[in-house]
């Protein structure tokens, strides 16, 4: 165990976390026990993986390894394609589509967190004074100086 799929951006770890649990990122089913979790023949999951549905981790032995998460995956493409009647390329743009969505709300999350620290920020440092600035064109201001009393 241990090992990690080889490919770009595909870094989850097949071992235990420290504490000896899984998260939902461990990949720790094989096949047959991932297929059967969702409801389905192991060939399905095949189908879906060469589909560009799913992307099992590989062991050093590149035996598939599947994570909560990916069988959740697949419990997600089996409600699609069974309960709404959408086929497998619709099911691809819908998992793209809230794989993006997901992506933006953490965009978001981020951004509102650094918007609440600049405004906890901001109240730490106590009210500053308005900086205020004044254009004017240097005629006017002879004109108002010439027609005042103290002027020229």
């Amino acid at each position: 165990m241990g090992a990690r799929r080889g490919g770009p951006g595909n870094e989850r770890d097949v071992t235990r976390t420290r504490r000896g649990g899984y998260s939902e990122e461990r990949a720790v089913y094989v096949i047959s026990v991932a297929a059967d979790l969702a409801g389905v023949h192991p060939q399905t999951l095949r189908i879906y993986e060469r589909k560009g549905l799913l992307n099992p981790q590989r062991t050093s032995g590149n035996t598939r390894r599947y994570s909560e998460r990916d069988v959740e995956q697949l419990r997600q493409i089996q409600r699609l394609t069974q309960d709404e009647g959408v086929n497998l390329a619709g099911v691809r743009i819908i998992m793209e589509m809230q794989r993006r969505l997901e992506e933006m709300q953490g965009q978001l999350e981020r951004t509102r967190r650094k918007i609440a620290e600049a405004e906890l920020q901001a109240q730490r440092q106590g009210p500053r004074r308005p900086q205020w600035g004044v254009l004017a064109r240097l005629d006017d201001v002879r004109n108002i100086y010439a027609d005042s009393p103290w002027g020229g």
